[in-house]
């Protein structure tokens, strides 16, 4: 359910709608207002208010931007890592056709079984 939150930061208030839990938007207007209270901080002069947001959303922005390509990395590096896993449990197993024929005729008299079984209901 969408509610109103009332954010202040730098002196000014800002009413917004969201629908996020509690402890999200907790979260997220703390690092908000620290990030914009530390650009304020260590601007050299005085700038408006509207310029340490656009400041702040740049390094935010450009902090989620490292963040995704890192996770993007991430994710194929696993997938890497899967695949060369994969291949060595693979390779470490013995060739055995017989258990593969033996798997198929298992499925087979599976198949029969529930057969005979919906036969008889």
């Amino acid at each position: 359910m969408e509610r109103m939150v009332k954010f202040e930061v730098l002196g000014q208030e800002y009413p917004l709608y969201t629908d996020a839990p509690e402890e999200d938007i907790e979260e997220i207007l703390h690092l908000v207002k620290m990030q914009i209270e530390n650009n304020s901080k260590s601007s050299k002069s005085l700038l408006p208010a509207n310029k340490v947001a656009v400041l702040t959303s740049l390094n935010m922005a450009g902090k989620y931007v490292r963040l995704k390509r890192d996770f993007e990395q991430y994710k194929q590096q696993m997938s890497d890592l899967v695949e060369r896993l994969t291949s060595a449990i693979e390779e470490s197993l013995p060739p055995d056709s017989d258990n593969q024929s033996d798997l198929s005729k298992t499925g087979e008299n599976e198949n029969e079984n529930e057969s005979r079984l919906a036969q008889n209901d």
